[in-house]
C-alpha cells in the first residue's frame, strides 16, 4: 500500500523520483524501490514523506482510507470554499 500512495502522491504533486530524493536526503533508487514495494522506508522516512506530502503517516501507510486536507495558512471564506468544492465533487460522482 504505501508503495502505491508514495508514487501516487509523489505524481500529484507533479514531480520526478530524483526530486522527491533530493526533497528527503535519498538517492532515486531509494524512491524507486519504496515505489516498487522492493524496500520500505524507514520510520523517519515515513514521517518525512507524511510532512512532506501534507497527509498523515496513517494515510501513507495505508492506515486511513482518506486523506486529511490541512488548510493552515488559509482564511475562512477560502476554506467554506473548498469544502463547496469538495462536496460538488462528491456529489457529482455519486451520479
Amino acid at each position: 500500500m504505501i508503495a502505491e500512495r508514495i508514487k501516487e502522491l509523489r505524481e500529484q504533486r507533479g514531480i520526478t523520483q530524483t526530486e522527491l530524493a533530493k526533497k528527503i536526503g535519498i538517492t532515486r533508487s531509494g524512491v524507486n524501490a519504496w515505489e516498487m514495494g522492493i524496500s520500505m522506508p524507514s520510520t523517519q522516512y515515513v514521517v518525512e514523506l507524511a510532512q512532506f506530502f501534507g497527509v498523515s503517516t496513517d494515510y501513507l501507510l495505508g492506515v486511513e482510507k482518506t486523506a486529511a486536507l490541512y488548510v493552515d495558512g488559509l482564511g475562512e471564506k477560502d476554506i467554506l470554499l473548498l469544502y463547496q468544492m469538495i462536496e460538488h465533487l462528491k456529489a457529482k460522482h455519486q451520479e
